[in-house]
């Protein structure tokens, strides 16, 4: 009897044992997912456009959820910091990484050491958006289309200038592109921000650049700033008038932009992962988004696949680490 009662008791500890542990693992499922309110951790700081459409579309994500949901700005090191938090966090799904294509396309290519694998260790729940640059020109130069600047620059090597917010960021990788295409050769006159790369374009000190379209669009406007050209494959919603690069080199698939992406951990369990997706494919096709996302002038992307996300990110990373390395600027940083 007293071998019975014991097996009885064990069985009984063993079972409130396995039961507590089930209380406190990770969620495994959709169904528990999610357990506490949930942080978004950005790139960028507070009130950057990447920042506002985070906000507008994490409210919706609250809601579908159940849960708040909470954004952690992380800026510094053109991603990293934020990137090597989210990666070293618990991957319940609990936390997750807004970024740019800076974070996970650039920077593997341009930074000699990276504490994160932006293939290996996230996976990319979504690619929401497109951030265009205009190609701008001083309006003192005679040019007033993608052609005539490069015969103007192709006449005069090393004469002009170009400005942009890094040796390493986008503005100044898709100039470089440009440049190639054309064989030109146009001098770098690098910027610590944006404002300040826009700002010596109008007032004459240097002759050009490709610049963020919504930092942009006022100086074009007043014409303090000749727009030549979009660097999207689309045509621009505030800029109707002005060409694609692609419409104006006559390389359709020429196409320099940043992104945003929304992304976990890859160890995050996978019904987390398509719980998140669909989730985000819902919200992220609600109108009102498409309409805020627009209204900062950036470009809404429609909804795809894990896999097309992936495939996208491995393509950017391949089409500018290629470039990155042709300038000589692999492993610079």
């Amino acid at each position: 009897m007293t071998s019975v009662v014991a097996e009885l008791s064990a069985r009984r500890l063993m079972a409130v044992a396995i039961a507590g542990s089930a209380f406190c693992a990770p969620p495994g499922n959709a169904q528990e997912y999610p357990a506490k309110p949930i942080t978004v951790t950005l790139v960028l700081a507070a009130g950057t456009g990447l920042d506002v459409v985070a906000r507008t579309w994490g409210e919706q994500l609250a809601q579908s959820l159940g849960k708040p949901v909470v954004f952690d700005n992380r800026p510094g090191a053109n991603g990293i910091v934020a990137a090597s938090a989210v990666k070293n966090a618990a991957a319940d799904g609990h936390t997750l990484l807004v970024a740019t294509s800076a974070a996970l396309a650039l920077n593997p290519t341009t930074y000699k050491q990276l504490p994160y694998d932006p293939i290996k260790d996230f996976v990319p729940i979504a690619v929401y958006l497109k951030s265009p640059f205009v190609l701008i020109v001083h309006p003192s130069l005679p040019v007033r289309s993608v052609k005539e600047l490069a015969t103007y620059a192709k006449a005069r090597p090393g004469q002009l200038s170009y400005s942009s917010t890094g040796p390493g960021g986008a503005p100044r990788l898709a100039t470089e592109m440009f440049m190639q295409h054309y064989g030109l050769t146009i001098t770098h006159v690098p910027y610590k921000n944006s404002p300040q790369a826009i700002v010596d374009v109008a007032a004459g000190h240097v002759q050009l650049g490709f610049a963020e379209a919504g930092a942009s669009r006022a100086f074009i406007r007043d014409k303090r700033l000749r727009a030549l050209a979009v660097s999207s494959l689309t045509r621009f919603n505030s800029l109707p008038e002005v060409p694609t690069l692609a419409e104006a080199t006559g390389r359709q698939e020429l196409e320099a932009v940043s992104w945003h992406a929304l992304a976990v951990p890859a160890a995050t369990p996978r019904a987390v992962i398509n719980r998140l997706h669909s989730e985000m494919t819902r919200i992220l096709n609600l109108p009102e988004i498409v309409k805020a996302i627009a209204s900062l002038d950036l470009i809404p992307v429609p909804p795809t696949s894990i896999d097309s996300n992936q495939q996208y990110i491995a393509s950017e990373a391949h089409k500018w680490g290629d470039l990155v390395r042709k300038l000589g600027l692999a492993g610079s940083q």
